[in-house]
């Protein structure tokens, strides 16, 4: 089934309140087997030889997905996928480049030429006020047009493929899919195919009979059955190993699965959605994902903006993060002028988990975690005792002031790592696992 991107416009703020202006782009083939051939479309235009991109050439010199070409602010986005003979404009390769309209662009034997072809403004739903779905909240037109997406798609059966930057939301985008669908009533199973290995992750998904292997002393049900007509959630779906890949195709084109060890077939009553920080297309190219499984998984594809493309939600953000740990006062009061304009600037590569764990941070052990610099809470460099009361337990003390230290570190640690949990560990000179261990301990990290 074809691959879509539920949104079709690219959207950009108009100076007059409550609009947005909305640019369609025109993609034409001037040279090549496909010469004439075109497509008006919006927000992401890809263009290869097959046949769910929305310009589908017959150029055996060019890649299956070769490219993408996205209006932006600043000009049009170009983005290479991986492609086996290059994306050319003029003699320079190109990866991913901003490029006026009209620009000339070659790959393979087909050139091809985008314009930015219409523009309007047209209304913003709620005139401009901030939206709120699932516990996401945003003003920026990317993510309230997501938001319509959500509430659309939710009511289908379809599958759907969550692709955005490590820390925009994908877990959230799909609580959302599954809260809002008919399925709301039944369990949402979430596994994490990059934190298991390939043995394990078949039990995970399948479960498995009692002796089927070594350690496998009862019975388990997995995903698929405990999730019953619910929703199961493959996150990082890019990690599954290409074994796995197969395993999983042929589930969900049969629509049933044996437990490993078992016999019995047992019929796939779930919803499947996938999330992954990976373009899988680019994965179809280089032969490291299947491309019957990108199709079964990419029914529908929803897009989550990084947070450096939508700084207009950093302020609503961090009012909402500050709210949620129960801080209370104004943004400028909390957090000075001066922070608030170098997070309105900061690139956030972690997103918006990085963006929540900088004001975590902040609000623990004061203000500027962009400095990188750790500093000890005030309470726990100087402790106050009161001569009128009796002292506690010096353990319970001692414990207190760890447990801030490490939540203050920690908070901190996570803010500069951009929210990976292995640069926070390389930066800390600590023990991955261990580290794990302490994020989960104090509730800076989820448990899946």
């Amino acid at each position: 089934m074809k691959s879509v991107a539920m949104s079709d416009l690219e959207t950009q703020l108009s100076p007059r309140t409550g609009e947005h202006i909305v640019s369609t782009l025109r993609v034409e083939v001037v040279d090549g087997p496909d010469r004439g051939k075109h497509v008006v479309g919006g927000d992401v235009v890809s263009v290869g030889t097959a046949r769910d991109n929305a310009l589908a050439v017959a150029d055996f010199t060019v890649s299956r997905y070769h490219l993408d070409v996205a209006v932006r602010p600043g000009g049009i986005l170009v983005t290479d996928l991986g492609s086996t003979n290059g994306t050319y404009v003029g003699a320079v390769r190109i990866e991913r480049a901003t490029v006026p309209p009209g620009t000339l662009v070659k790959l393979g034997g087909t050139t091809i030429r985008f314009e930015d072809a219409v523009r309007r403004a047209v209304p913003v739903p709620g005139g401009g006020a901030p939206s709120e779905l699932a516990g996401m909240f945003a003003v920026s037109p990317q993510m309230v047009r997501l938001f319509a997406d959500i509430e659309r798609v939710a009511a289908t059966p379809t599958s759907v493929l969550i692709v955005g930057e490590s820390g925009t939301g994908k877990e959230r985008v799909a609580q959302a899919l599954h809260a809002r669908s008919s399925r709301a009533g039944a369990p949402l199973v979430t596994i994490d195919c990059g934190a298991l290995s390939s043995s394990l992750l078949a039990s995970e998904l399948f479960g498995h009979e009692r002796g089927a292997f070594t350690g496998a002393d009862r019975q388990h049900k997995g995903a698929f059955e405990r999730a019953e007509d619910g929703t199961v959630f493959l996150d990082e779906i890019g990690e599954l190993p290409g074994a796995d890949q197969s395993a999983l195709l042929g589930v969900l084109e049969r629509r049933r699965f044996r437990r490993v060890g078992g016999s019995t077939e047992i019929d796939l009553e779930a919803r499947v959605i996938a999330a992954t920080n990976r373009d899988l297309r680019a994965e179809v190219n280089t032969g490291r994902f299947c491309q019957d499984l990108y199709h079964r998984l990419a029914v529908v594809v929803l897009r989550l903006a990084p947070l450096r493309e939508r700084r207009e939600d950093v302020s609503i953000l961090v009012e909402h993060f500050a709210r949620e740990l129960g801080a209370s006062g104004s943004l400028e009061e909390l957090f000075g002028a001066d922070q608030l304009a170098r997070w309105q600037k900061h690139p956030w590569p972690g997103n918006v988990r990085e963006l929540r764990n900088a004001v975590e941070a902040a609000l623990v052990v004061g203000p500027d975690p962009a400095s990188g610099e750790i500093h000890a809470p005030a309470h726990a460099s100087g402790v106050a005792f009161d001569d009128d009361q009796p002292l506690p337990p010096y353990k319970d003390q001692r414990a207190a002031v760890v447990r801030d230290f490490e939540r203050g570190y920690l908070g901190r640690l996570m803010a500069q790592a951009g929210g990976n949990v292995s640069q926070a560990a390389r930066i800390a000179k600590m023990d991955r696992s261990h580290l794990i261990d302490l994020l989960h301990r104090h509730g800076l990290k989820d448990r899946s």
